[in-house]
C-alpha cells in the first residue's frame, strides 16, 4: 500500500506539481538508500525443447524455457544485458505492466521505443520496478512471444511491509498456448492472399509444460488418447503444487497466450481474487476465473479439503470454440502420493461462448478501498472502432479504418527529433462515422494502412472507448484484450451495442479497477480513463499476437520532448542511426 500516495499524485492533475516533487524525492531516497540492483546477463537463442512432449524449436533465454523468473522489491533496479544469439533476426523484450517511469526506451517495443537488437548485439535494459504486483515479460518483435520468448516478473513490497492479505506460501503459474507450426510459417500465412489462419493451438501450457496426444487422466476427452507416463524429469512433465492442509496459499496467474482466452479452476477449492494487473482489488470469491492474454491475477486458496487425496487444476479455452484439450495439473496434498490421481473428474470449463459468465466475473472487479480514484472529467475522448477489413485482398485488423504498420525508425526518436518523414504526419481519426453498423458484416472498402500517432497533451485526462463490431464473417465478433504501455488505466465500465454519450452517466468513478489490460466483449464497448503523466511513445494494442501482427494497434505520443538521456543504441536504426552514431546518450 506504500505506493498509493505517489500514484494518487498522478491521478489528481491539480496536485501534480507539489506531489510529483515529493514523490521524486521519496523515490530517490528509496533507490539511493535501500534499492538493490538485480544484474542479469541473458542470451536469447533458438533451441530444441519439448514443451508438450513433442520436440520443437523454441525461443529460450540462457537455455531455459520459459525464461528465468525475476523477483525484486519495489524500488529495485533491474539491469538486463540482453544478447541476441538468434543469428538471422532482431529481438526486443517488453516488461509487461512495468510503467518505465523516466526510462521509456526500456519498454522493449520494436519500432516504437527502440530499434530491434541485431544478431550478435547486446542491449542493456535498466529500469526501476516502481509498483508491487504480478507481471511478466515477453518478446515484442514480430510474433516472438508465440515462439516462447517470455517469463515471469514478480515485484514484492519493500522488506518490513505487508500485503493487505495473509498467506502462508505462494505459487506462480505462467499460462500460454503452443503451436507445432513455427512462428515464421504463421507469419507467412497471415500475410498471404488468401490468408492462412494459424488455427487453434495444439496445446495449453502451464509454466511452459503441457501434454500433447496424451492426458494426465486416462481417456480424458478422447477415447483414443493414452495416459501420460512420466518419470518426472521430462520437460513436459507437469509441475505439482504441493501444499499442506489448512493453510492459505497465494497463486499468481499471468497469461502470455498468443490467442487463447482461458479459464482456470481447482477442483473442490474456491479462489479469492485479491490482485489484478499489479493492483489490489476488493476480495471476492469465485469457483473459476477467466483470464485473457496480457492479464495477471493473484488468488488465495485455502487447503481445507480432504487431505487424503489430490485435486485437479484445469485450464481450458474460453471465447473461441475450443479445439485444444485442457491443461491439467495437480494440487498435491503432502502425505499423498504425487502419482495418485484424483478420483473426481477435472473441473469443466464453462461453455466457450457463455459470455454472461465472463461478464459476470469481469464486473465483480473493483479497486481496494484506499486506491487512487480517477479524475471526474476527461480532457479528451478517443473512440476506437475495432474492425476486420481487406486491403488489396489481404485480411487486416484496423482501428477507425487504419491498419497499423510499424515504421523502420522508432517513434520515440522520430517524434523527439522532429523527423517528419519517418511516419505519417496526419493524425489518425479520433472517432468513426456513427452511422457504421457494428452488428453486420461490412468489408469497409476505405480502410488503409498507416503509421500515424495520437499526440496527447502532458498531464491531461484521456478517455478511450473501445468499440467492438462484426468481423468479416457474418455473425462473428471476437474478444479483444487491449494492453496499454507506460500507464495503468481505470476501467470505467462495459456496455452492450454501440457506445453513446448517454453511457457516460453509467461510468463507475467511485472504485473502478486500475488495470493495464482490459477486454472488450463481442458487439460491446469498454470505457477506459488514464492520466497522461508518463512521457514517451507508448503502444496500445490488442494483445492477441496475430491481431497485432495484422494491424490492431495504435501509438500514443506524449511529452516526448521531456525525455532525456536516451541510450544511442536504442535508436541505432532508420533515420536516427547516422545522426547519433558516435554519441552514447542522446540529449
Amino acid at each position: 500500500m506504500s505506493t498509493f500516495p505517489c500514484s494518487l499524485a498522478n491521478s489528481r492533475p491539480r496536485l501534480v506539481l507539489l506531489l510529483t516533487l515529493w514523490c521524486s524525492v521519496i523515490s530517490s531516497m528509496v533507490v539511493g538508500s535501500s534499492a538493490r540492483v538485480h544484474h542479469y546477463k541473458w542470451d536469447v537463442e533458438y533451441m530444441f525443447w519439448s514443451p508438450d512432449c513433442e520436440e520443437r524449436v523454441v525461443m529460450g533465454i540462457n537455455g531455459q524455457f520459459p525464461g528465468p523468473t525475476i523477483r525484486a522489491h519495489v524500488g529495485d533496479i533491474i539491469h538486463v544485458d540482453l544478447t541476441n544469439k538468434l543469428g538471422t533476426e532482431g529481438v526486443v523484450i517488453h516488461w509487461h505492466g512495468i510503467r518505465q517511469l523516466n526510462t521509456p526506451w526500456a519498454d522493449g517495443t520494436a519500432s516504437i521505443s527502440q530499434c530491434p537488437i541485431n544478431p550478435g548485439q547486446t542491449f542493456a535494459y535498466r529500469f526501476v520496478v516502481d509498483k508491487v504486483g504480478t507481471y511478466f515479460y515477453h518478446g515484442h518483435y514480430g510474433m516472438q512471444r508465440s515462439a516462447g520468448l517470455y517469463g515471469s516478473l514478480i515485484v514484492e513490497l519493500p522488506k518490513g511491509q505487508n500485503e493487505p492479505f495473509h498467506y502462508d506460501g505462494e505459487f506462480n503459474l505462467l499460462l500460454s498456448d503452443w503451436w507445432h507450426q513455427s512462428v515464421h510459417e504463421q507469419e507467412v500465412g497471415l500475410n498471404s492472399k488468401p490468408m492462412r489462419w494459424i488455427g487453434e493451438p495444439q496445446t495449453l501450457l502451464i509454466n511452459g509444460r503441457g501434454q500433447y496426444n496424451c492426458s494426465l487422466m486416462p481417456n480424458f476427452g478422447n477415447s483414443s488418447s493414452t495416459q501420460c507416463k512420466f518419470k518426472g524429469n521430462e520437460q513436459c512433465a507437469p509441475q505439482l503444487l504441493s501444499v499442506v492442509p489448512n493453510k492459505t496459499y497465494r497463486v499468481r496467474l499471468a497469461s502470455t497466450t498468443a490467442l487463447a482466452s482461458l479459464n482456470i479452476a481447482i477442483g473442490n477449492h474456491k479462489m479469492i481474487v485479491v490482485e489484478a494487473d499489479g493492483n489490489y482489488v476488493q476480495p471476492f470469491e469465485v469457483e473459476n476465473l477467466d483470464i485473457y492474454s496480457g492479464e495477471s491475477y493473484s488468488v488465495l486458496i485455502n487447503t481445507n479439503q480432504n487431505p487424503n487425496q489430490n485435486y485437479w487444476i484445469s485450464i481450458g479455452v474460453r471465447g473461441r470454440q475450443p479445439k485444444t484439450p485442457p491443461a491439467l495439473s495437480l494440487l498435491h496434498y503432502k502425505g499423498v502420493s504425487a502419482k495418485e490421481l484424483p478420483t473426481n473428474s477435472p473441473p469443466i470449463t464453462p461453455v466457450w461462448n457463455d459470455y454472461n459468465h465472463s461478464k459476470s466475473f469481469t464486473k465483480k472487479i473493483f479497486s481496494l478501498m484506499g486506491s487512487p480514484t480517477p479524475p471526474n472529467r476527461f480532457d479528451r475522448q478517443l473512440v476506437f472502432l475495432n474492425t476486420q477489413n481487406k486491403i488489396d485482398g489481404h485480411i487486416k485488423w484496423s482501428i477507425n479504418n487504419i491498419s497499423f504498420v510499424f515504421p523502420p525508425t522508432p517513434f520515440l526518436g522520430s517524434v523527439k527529433f522532429g523527423l517528419k518523414h519517418a511516419f505519417d504526419q496526419k493524425s489518425p481519426p479520433e472517432d468513426y462515422p456513427r452511422d457504421y453498423d457494428i452488428m453486420n458484416q461490412a468489408p469497409n472498402p476505405n480502410t488503409t494502412t498507416g503509421s500515424g500517432v495520437y499526440k496527447i497533451e502532458y498531464n491531461t485526462t484521456v478517455d478511450i472507448i473501445l468499440q467492438n463490431a462484426n468481423a468479416l464473417n457474418a455473425n462473428t465478433s471476437e474478444i479483444h484484450p487491449w494492453h496499454l504501455h507506460g500507464h495503468d488505466f481505470w476501467v470505467l465500465g462495459y456496455g452492450e451495442g454501440k457506445f453513446t454519450k448517454e453511457d457516460e452517466a453509467k461510468f463507475n468513478l467511485k472504485n473502478p479497477p486500475l488495470r493495464n489490460t482490459a477486454v472488450i466483449f463481442p458487439y460491446g464497448w469498454t470505457a477506459l480513463r488514464f492520466v497522461a503523466d508518463n512521457p514517451g511513445a507508448w503502444a496500445f494494442h490488442c494483445h492477441i499476437e496475430p491481431h497485432l501482427h495484422m494491424g490492431m494497434g495504435v501509438v500514443l505520443s506524449l511529452a516526448v520532448d521531456r525525455v532525456k538521456g536516451i541510450p544511442s543504441d536504442a535508436l541505432s536504426c532508420g533515420l536516427t542511426a547516422k545522426m547519433f552514431l558516435k554519441k552514447k546518450y542522446l540529449p
